[in-house]
């Protein structure tokens, strides 16, 4: 009988692991905590952009560089890292993510220049990227359709917390202490996270969730690794995904433009101090991103058990609404309605947030999935992390809020794209996944 657990999990060292029917649940814990410091470690940085201003004598444009070394960097990597972790055990690229990221986290206290600030934000991105592939992939692999939203927008919220702590901490230590101390503490406690979770953290079969999903369904995939050309082959002969991708890229581009301006759009406009611009930039658009994920989440696994297109529909929804909140936060004058208008940005963005992966995994065999997540990174850090520099340049030219608002039109041309990979390539995608050839 198959169940929707792995019978024999282990923990990379071939020992058999046995776990309970909430196993799958603590897994979304687990990678919660990992994904908090993923996201922390990358945040910390903009929030002290008015002191390395100060100190490195730091132009708009120049700042802008620090957010899209790291996105470049991570984007490029993306590729190499989803092929890799579909063929190795995605427990250890994710421990071992966790440890190389962290230590990177605590060498950029030691940057004394621009140069070495954008060698070790570049090493950053290069440490993290393996980290998405494989958490999504293995979380695929515990959860079937019936709850694969929800698991990832659960753990999707862990960014959302992330960047909260390492906005606000960041900018509080900065107040006091200087922009260094921040980085060094986040490292260490990563490090700390990867030696508990070694014991914890199991490697389940891949494939499982949907192949107890099947029923009548013979579904065409094993649990076997595929030749990267039969991966590459499967992933640009399904549309859907290469639409998802471009809208991918949309989206990230407005959440560069959100993690890297806003705390100094505040700083700026309203004279908050670091910590307060920090905390107001990331906490009232991030708490409303989480409650958006968890309900974007349900949505979706509701919908998608009427609907094929039920996740992509929801993500739509998500980037449609949240446009006219992008195009009102750079003219806003008011600070209550700017922060009205970052919760509303928040939750219509976790809406799309829950389904990044799990409308991308509706059209994908499990044997594909790290490398898939790997060309979504790409896709969405490469061309989203051009936000940081295109914004700084048409900020030092015409100002920051009319640089932000400038951005709305992107989300609608995410939303045409998400539209048209719903109403015109899913249902051949789907049939597809699940038993028809690919020609």
């Amino acid at each position: 009988m198959i169940t929707n657990e792995p019978e024999k999990p282990h923990d990379g060292s071939g020992k058999s692991q046995a776990v309970g029917s909430s196993y799958k649940w603590n897994v979304v814990g687990m990678l919660w905590c990992i994904s908090f410091f993923n996201y922390a470690d990358r945040q910390a940085i903009f929030s002290v952009f008015p002191l390395l201003a100060t100190e490195m004598m730091l132009t708009k444009e120049a700042q802008g560089w620090l957010g899209s070394s790291f996105a470049w960097v991570y984007g490029f990597s993306a590729p190499f890292a989803g092929i890799l972790v579909d063929r190795v055990r995605r427990r250890s690229a994710i421990l071992g993510g966790l440890h190389v990221w962290s230590l990177i986290c605590m060498a950029t206290a030691l940057a004394r220049s621009f140069p070495q600030l954008i060698f070790f934000r570049a090493a950053e991105g290069l440490g993290e990227t393996c980290y998405y592939p494989a958490s999504v992939s293995l979380l695929s692999d515990y959860h079937g359709k019936r709850t694969r939203s929800r698991a990832l927008g659960l753990h999707q919220t862990s960014v959302y917390i992330g960047t909260i702590g390492g906005g606000a901490f960041a900018g509080l230590i900065g107040d006091h202490f200087g922009w260094r101390a921040s980085f060094i503490v986040f490292g260490a406690l990563g490090i700390l996270l990867g030696l508990v979770l070694n014991r914890f953290l199991f490697e389940p079969r891949r494939g499982d969730a949907d192949l107890a999903n099947a029923l009548a369904i013979k579904p065409v995939w094993t649990s076997q690794r595929l030749p990267i050309k039969e991966v590459l082959k499967l992933i640009g002969k399904t549309p859907t995904v290469l639409v998802l991708m471009l809208a991918f890229m949309c989206a990230n581009f407005e959440a560069m433009i959100l993690l890297t301006w806003m705390p100094t759009h505040l700083y700026e406009k309203f004279h908050y101090s670091l910590f307060t611009a920090g905390l107001a930039a990331t906490v009232y658009v991030q708490l409303a991103s989480m409650l958006g994920a968890v309900l974007g989440g349900w949505l979706a696994d509701v919908l998608r058990q009427r609907l094929a297109s039920g996740r992509i529909l929801v993500q739509a929804l998500g980037v449609f609404a949240a446009a006219p909140c992008v195009l009102l936060c750079g003219n806003l004058h008011s600070e209550q309605w700017l922060m009205l208008t970052l919760a509303v940005w928040g939750l219509f963005k976790g809406l799309y947030d829950a389904n990044i992966f799990a409308s991308a995994f509706d059209v994908i065999r499990p044997e594909a999935r790290g490398t898939t997540a790997g060309f979504l990174n790409m896709f969405g850090w490469l061309g989203g992390g051009s936000a940081s520099v295109i914004i700084g340049y048409i900020a030092d030219r015409r100002g920051l809020g009319a640089a932000i608002s400038s951005a709305a039109i992107v989300y609608v041309i995410a939303g045409v794209l998400l539209s048209l990979a719903a109403l015109v390539f899913l249902k051949r995608d789907v049939a597809h996944m699940n038993g028809k050839p690919i020609s």
